[in-house]
């Protein structure tokens, strides 16, 4: 029977009252006291408090049953067992006096968890009681135990015993979470210590660069790297950016063409970065670069971007070794060999959160038949992981096309061969670091570098300039001439001379002369080569050396086949092992080289024209020509121009025909015959009709300034692809025919010749070049401290200037007085940027300054009495802006981020007409304001957020808009159908649904 049923019988004014009678009065001693207090010292029946005896306790169950069984109805259960449950509840009543809690514990049990105490405090009390006796003696039971609880709730102590009970209870649980805590480490604090960890052994193992040759004499073979790295140039895309805006869109918002820019401040401003360069242009050193200096606590202000970030270092060459998948991020450092074993789910957390910094190093080492594998693998890591995250994937410049990871936001840049003050720059560096020895050798090699063009044209990427410099050096400043002799001259430094001029005997016990040394390597780069691999198992290496010792008379000779392949792995300088069990080359460059030869050597020219078309064989096949003999190097090309007849494409058929014309500068003889059907049929393609087959076109080198027409007889567009064919051949024998060019109308043949600047030495190319280039409307990209005193020196006053962070402030104040602009896009480093140099630009009507998010300046830095018609400020000043409606003449403003007083101090402008902004900035606009004048708006957005619509509201005329997206996912447009004025929309990385809604008059572009 529930005790709510027996409450029917027994009502509580009558039950109250004789429970009350077994609990003990509130007073002194009653649980006043500090000490907690059982529930024996309580009870009215024990104790020194007692007013009850066991037989008053018992004439009180007498009571409760015989009300029971006077109620109406039927009876609770037989009346003849009455006195039997009597007896049975009052020994249980007297169990209270048992129990050894006290009134806080007991109420927290509850009512039926203390009455089963009590049960049990008293033994069995059911026994010979029928069911209905039995039942009606637990719920009596229960229902006495809930009016002795009331009772309990209601004493004066129970609270502040409670409160003190709670807190005791609250210090016991935190005591018991420390404890935890300290034997099982939360996840955050575990990644914090591996990463401090993983920063250290990052920060070491790629903290030093490899320089060629530098390790003769006692030198070391490592540079530090913070001492060695050169920070090179990339160039963005040839197009100019504003042409993949529509026409009609006024320049004002169009993006700044792109130009030369440090190739480590790439992932600065864009999150993703496929970066391409030629073998040896320094692709990977950029890798350890910004691995390293992400890895490092005291980050310079160049590569602050970089704080907070944690490097995965990934090179396609080490984790396609075996054709196997791609690894998961879980297995990011165990696929690399990285000995530290990171916390469950740490790199899954440090992707989630966008702190990575991806560095994806080499597509063109994956066999193109797996680039696509590849790039699903990548498009599946960018999906999962799309916010906050770095990219940066390098590759050789012809491996994939233009545009293979576009549509996946990538931005695409190409690393500059240096320029000559970049190859002045590692010179001295290199002997620096070669030691006091090579000291008297620097300035002859400068000499030497100045006058002699075709050792500057080797000269244009580090791997070239360390060979260079060793070689010059090693041979007491005579150097051979051509690349293949640069090549031997290397192999013979490296296999024969290094250890003996070093008295180093023999350390392996393998005395090897230099030609069977070569006649070895060359079986492994061999296989490499035929395999498209660029890194082998160091048991697959190793049988094939020891597979090919026996045909080696002097290997055989050695006895020990196993002592051959430790020495060509230890001391050859051409082989090394990158990880656990593997081998490979210390460049790639020497792979080719040695393929090359052994293909020539076992004539195996099926396998070279066969893969004509392969973008990892273009080196292969020019060191092919170089190798081979009269004979056969007309046999190569015969087969290379049938390979073009055969190729399925255009695009295969003009990289087998580029190759094969950059090929010819390495045959050291050729039937004229041969060389004028290849020179022909080069010419037909000539000029390229795209950027892509223009920079392939270049790879011919000099030859094909013979061959390139113009500027008479060319339209724009084809002397835009000549010049940029001219531009990427960085030899002076350019400069007369991009002189050519330099008062074409235009513009974009003109920005292309600018652009180019950095390519070439600096003074040369400003006489030749830069002085002689028609202003008109053309924008200068200036982009060092160099290039300015040029400008200076010729009296030369663009009134467009592009100036990039590279110029210091001690000349920028002098160009900006010098040059007076009316357009001027500037971008400044550091946390203060000085731009008070501005003030005195009256004549500004166009201005865009580019500073870091965080940098600290005004709007007083800006010209007070300039007619300023468009501003672009992306991080807003101090003050926000406070002070811009001082520009009436202000007709477009680009800014990310707006607040209610930004939005009010734009209602003042009266020619406002253009706007560029956040989406989010809507949210902030008071709800009645709009801006009727506003007829183009540019939004970056996020799709999922619903802030963008506002516009509708805001922008009622607006006639031209232009959406891009910075996260994936589909945008709704159909609330655009309420703007009467809209035109057309340009959306940019944005999949549009919701057209079906628009007007048909409004033209969408994507």
């Amino acid at each position: 029977m529930d005790p709510a049923l027996i409450g029917t019988r027994l009502a509580s004014s009558a039950i109250s009252p004789l429970i009350r009678k077994l609990l003990v009065q509130e007073g002194p001693g009653a649980g006043l006291t500090e000490r907690r207090v059982r529930l024996s010292g309580l009870v009215s029946f024990r104790g020194e408090k007692r007013t009850l005896t066991d037989r008053d306790v018992r004439k009180l169950a007498t009571t409760l049953v015989g009300d029971a069984l006077g109620g109406p109805g039927e009876p609770p259960f037989p009346r003849d067992e009455a006195e039997a449950v009597a007896d049975a509840l009052a020994r249980t009543l007297l169990a209270l006096g048992d129990l050894d809690m006290d009134d806080v514990q007991a109420v927290r049990l509850g009512h039926r968890a203390l009455a089963d105490r009590l049960r049990s405090a008293a033994g069995a009390q059911g026994d010979g009681l029928s069911a209905d006796s039995a039942l009606f003696l637990d719920s009596v039971t229960e229902w006495a135990c809930l009016h002795i609880l009331h009772f309990f709730t209601q004493r004066s102590t129970f609270v502040a015993r409670s409160l003190v009970e709670q807190a005791r209870g609250q210090a016991e649980l935190i005591a018991k979470v420390d404890a935890l805590i300290a034997r099982t480490p939360r996840p955050f604090a575990q990644d914090a210590a591996f990463e401090r960890r993983y920063h250290a052994y990052v920060a070491k193992k790629h903290g030093n660069l490899t320089i060629y040759g530098i390790d003769l004499h006692n030198s070391p073979d490592a540079w530090p790297l913070d001492v060695a790295y050169l920070s090179l140039e990339a160039d963005a895309a040839e197009r100019p950016a504003h042409d993949r805006f529509p026409a009609g869109l006024p320049a004002d918002i169009r993006s700044a063409p792109a130009g030369p820019r440090p190739a480590d401040q790439a992932l600065a401003q864009q999150e993703r970065v496929l970066l391409r360069g030629v073998a040896g242009s320094g692709k990977t050193t950029l890798v350890q670069w910004l691995a390293v200096s992400a890895s490092r606590q005291d980050l310079d202000e160049r590569m602050g971007y970089l704080r907070d970030r944690v490097p995965f270092v990934l090179p396609l060459r080490t984790l396609t070794r075996h054709g196997e998948r791609l690894p998961a991020p879980d297995r990011f450092l165990a696929a690399v060999g990285c000995p530290l074993a990171p916390p469950a789910g740490w790199a899954d957390r440090v992707l989630s959160a966008g702190r990575g910094l991806v560095l994806i190093d080499g597509i063109d080492e994956v066999p193109e038949p797996e680039r696509d594998r590849t790039r699903r693998w990548l498009r599946d890591l960018l999906a999962t992981y799309d916010g906050g995250n770095r990219w940066l994937v390098t590759s050789r410049p012809s491996a994939v096309r233009d545009d293979w990871l576009a549509p996946d936001g990538f931005t695409e840049l190409t690393l500059s061969p240096m320029s000559r003050a970049e190859v002045t720059a590692f010179v001295r560096r290199w002997h620096t670091a070669a030691g006091p020895d090579a000291e008297a050798y620097e300035q002859p090699l400068l000499d030497a570098l100045r006058t002699k063009q075709d050792l500057a044209r080797l000269a244009t990427n580090p791997l070239m300039c360390g060979l260079i410099c060793a070689l010059h050096r090693d041979r007491r400043g005579f150097l051979p001439r051509g690349r293949k002799a640069l090549y031997d001259a290397a192999l013979d430094m490296l296999l024969a001379r290094r250890d003996r001029e070093r008295d180093m005997g023999d350390p392996t016990g393998v005395d090897l002369a230099e030609a069977p040394q070569i006649r070895l390597i060359q079986r492994l780069a061999y296989w490499l080569t035929i395999n498209g691999r660029t890194e082998m198992d160091r048991f697959r290496a190793e049988t094939i050396v020891l597979d090919a010792i026996p045909a080696i008379p002097d290997a055989a000779a050695i006895g020990k086949p196993d002592a051959v392949f430790h020495h060509l792995l230890q001391r050859s300088g051409l082989l090394r092992e990158p990880g656990p069990d593997a081998v490979d080359f210390v460049h790639r460059t020497f792979q080719d080289y040695l393929a090359a030869k052994a293909i020539v050597d076992d004539w195996h020219i099926g396998v070279l024209t066969g893969h004509a078309g392969d973008d990892q064989w273009e080196d292969v096949i020019r060191m092919a020509v170089a190798h081979a003999r009269p004979r056969e190097c007309a046999e190569i090309f015969t087969e290379l121009l049938a390979a073009a007849d055969r190729a399925p494409d255009r695009r295969a058929q003009l990289r087998i025909l580029f190759v094969a014309a950059a090929a010819l500068e390495h045959a050291t003889e050729l039937d004229p015959a041969i060389q004028r059907t290849l020179l022909d049929r080069t010419a037909r393609l000539i000029p390229p009709r795209t950027p892509e087959e223009a920079r392939e076109l270049a790879t011919v080198g000099p030859l094909v300034l013979d061959l390139l027409p113009g500027p008479d007889g060319l339209d724009d567009e084809q002397a835009r692809m000549a010049v940029i064919t001219a531009t990427h051949i960085t030899s002076d024998a350019a400069l007369p025919y991009l002189a050519r060019f330099t008062g074409h109308p235009s513009l974009n043949v003109r920005s292309q010749l600018i652009w180019a600047w950095s390519r070439f030495d600096t003074t040369s190319y400003a006489e030749e070049v830069v002085a002689r280039l028609d202003q008109e409307n053309l924008e200068f990209t200036v982009t060092s401290d160099g290039q300015v005193e040029e400008l200076l020196r010729l009296d030369l006053r663009p009134s467009l200037l592009d100036i990039r962070e590279e110029v210091s402030d001690e000349l920028l104040p002098a160009l900006l007085t010098d040059c007076a602009p009316t357009q001027l896009n500037l971008t400044r480093s550091g946390a203060a940027p000085d731009l008070r140099c501005l003030s005195s630009l009256t004549r500004l009507e166009w201005l865009n300054i580019n500073v870091a998010p965080e940098a600290s300046w005004s709007l007083g830095d800006l010209p007070a009495e300039a007619p300023l018609r468009f501003l672009g400020i992306p991080c807003s000043p101090e003050e926000g802006l406070h002070g811009l409606h001082r520009y009436p003449t202000l007709r477009s403003l680009s800014v990310d981020a707006l607040t209610a007083d930004d939005w009010n101090e734009l209602a003042r402008l009266p020619h406002l007409n253009s706007l560029s902004c956040e989406a989010e900035a809507l949210s902030s606009c008071p709800s009645d304001l709009s801006f009727p004048r506003i007829t183009l708006v540019h939004l970056a957005l996020d799709a999922a957020d619903p802030s963008w619509r506002r516009l509708t509201e805001m922008f009622p005329n607006v006639q031209s808009l232009s959406l891009h997206a910075f996260s994936p996912g589909p945008l709704d447009t159909s609330p655009l159908a309420d703007l009467p004025c809209l035109k057309w929309v340009h959306a940019l990385g944005v999949e549009l649904t919701g057209t079906e809604h628009l007007s048909p008059t409004i033209r969408i572009l994507t």
